[in-house]
């Protein structure tokens, strides 16, 4: 069992387990969501009433902060107890245009440590992909009104044409920042 939760699933199982998120939610009366709005949840348990933005019943909201404490729990749990400890996989083309930025160390079984490390927070590279990218996130989650698993997952779902539009943005801003300002900024 241990080997199975090691692997990636295929998409013919995680895909089906993420759709079934939808009529899940709708049964128990929810249209709404995503990761994003857990964070005006907690900003309204915490900051004084006197912000308009803020003042709603965040407490029928109680079951989407739970939604991602789990994800933390879950998140920490499979990277202590399911991680197999073993070098990143990818392809020998990526791993040699990698290698042509710097990254080379593949050895954390997550992210390469020559991306994301607190040694890399205090350079310039790092200050662009970790604190300007955190920024355009949370301002873009913000500007369009939800982040991705809100508007792709139960958005579309419920035939929204406003989560559609953000989903192809997202996408398309995937692309651009991927093929085109990654590279860039790798460089630096």
């Amino acid at each position: 069992m241990l080997q199975i939760l090691q692997q990636p699933w295929p998409w013919y199982i995680a895909g089906p387990l993420i759709g079934l998120t939808v009529p899940a939610l709708l049964i128990i009366g929810n249209k709404n969501f995503g990761i994003s709005s857990s964070l005006r949840h907690v900003c309204a348990a915490c900051i004084p009433a006197g912000i308009d933005y803020f003042k709603y019943e965040w407490k029928k909201e109680i079951w989407n902060l739970l939604f991602v404490l789990g994800i933390i729990i879950g998140g920490f749990l499979a990277t202590v107890y399911l991680s197999s400890g073993e070098e990143i996989i990818i392809h020998e083309n990526l791993r040699t245009e990698l290698k042509g930025y710097g990254i080379t160390d593949f050895s954390n079984a997550l992210i390469p440590s020559d991306v994301v490390s607190w040694n890399q927070l205090f350079t310039l590279k790092g200050m662009l992909m970790i604190v300007l990218g955190g920024f355009f996130v949370g301002f873009g989650t913000r500007y369009a009104g939800g982040c991705t698993s809100g508007h792709s997952i139960m958005g579309i779902s419920a035939l929204s044409w406003p989560s559609l539009v953000a989903t192809i943005c997202f996408m398309l801003g995937g692309f651009i920042a991927a093929n085109l300002l990654l590279p860039i900024i790798l460089s630096l």
